[in-house]
């Protein structure tokens, strides 16, 4: 079987971030089969993995209970994995120092890697809604996920008559001037506060804005850098052999004929899915 052959690309270090698992716009499928075809020897999962705002019983897919469960067996592997909340998972901050074989729980994270501080964290600190508008937040993220919904059925109907498909919410980003200007001082604010801290990476994620980009604040050079999200990008950033880059699902090769290769089906049922999570995590 050719399953049985496929070899996993090795990174050193993981960064994925606003994932969103229970909303109706995450790309867990996708997700899946990047996680399958990579061996991390590190995976942080930088905030909003699991979005309680979004959260319903009723709406909680297979696929979304089999990343959980592919992140389980990485923990039973002794994989390093640091989950950094967010605001969409931000009740999990009341357990911060949670720790659990090799896995842990924190509100932020700083390593050094090759002679370069790294400082990370999800970035909705900076952003002014969260700190006096909560619920103003709360309903533009529900706004969001109906946008997305929208997107999807309207690009499944392109794809259906083989069209080119397209993202509102880009095209949102790209064409409002506040927008634009909102996503660049955050980029600058995070480069400003990690020069003042002694760091010489920032790694973040909130704005669903993949980069890697060089800012110079106060005539010292900060590489600032987003992970995207899981939504619209489907987007990581691999630190290996020393160098950062982002990845994007849409782009890699490797990862479709790794799931053309394996094949795995998922047989269970989606019952039996979260019954043999729960066995994995021994509750």
């Amino acid at each position: 079987m050719p399953g049985k052959t496929v070899k996993k690309r090795e990174v050193d270090l993981v960064v994925i971030s606003d994932v969103h698992l229970g909303a109706f716009g995450c790309h867990a499928k996708e997700l899946l089969i990047y996680l399958r075809s990579i061996r991390p020897k590190t995976l942080i999962m930088n905030g909003d993995i699991i979005d309680i705002w979004q959260f319903r019983k009723r709406y909680f897919p297979k696929s979304h209970l089999m990343v959980i469960r592919h992140l389980t067996g990485l923990i039973a592997r002794n994989t390093n994995i640091v989950y950094i909340t967010g605001n969409h998972d931000e009740l999990m901050r009341k357990f911060v120092k949670f720790k659990i074989g090799s896995f842990k729980l924190v509100n932020k994270l700083v390593l050094e890697r090759d002679g370069k501080k790294m400082w990370f964290f999800h970035g909705d600190v900076f952003d002014i809604t969260m700190q006096y508008s909560k619920w103003l937040a709360k309903l533009g993220s529900v706004g969001y996920d109906l946008l997305i919904l929208l997107n999807s059925i309207i690009n499944f109907t392109l794809t259906s008559l083989g069209r080119e498909k397209i993202s509102f919410s880009r095209r949102v980003k790209n064409s409002v001037k506040s927008a634009v200007s909102y996503i660049n001082k955050f980029e600058e604010t995070a480069a400003e506060i990690a020069r003042s801290k002694g760091y010489t990476h920032v790694v973040c994620g909130h704005i669903h804005q993949p980069e890697i980009r060089i800012i110079k604040s106060n005539n010292e050079e900060i590489v600032y850098l987003n992970s995207g999200d899981w939504v619209e990008n489907l987007s990581a950033l691999e630190y290996h052999q020393g160098s950062w880059s982002i990845y994007k699902y849409r782009e890699d090769l490797y990862a479709q004929a790794y799931r053309a290769a394996i094949k795995q089906p998922d047989t269970l049922s989606h019952k039996e899915t979260f019954e043999e999570l729960l066995k994995e995590i021994r509750l």
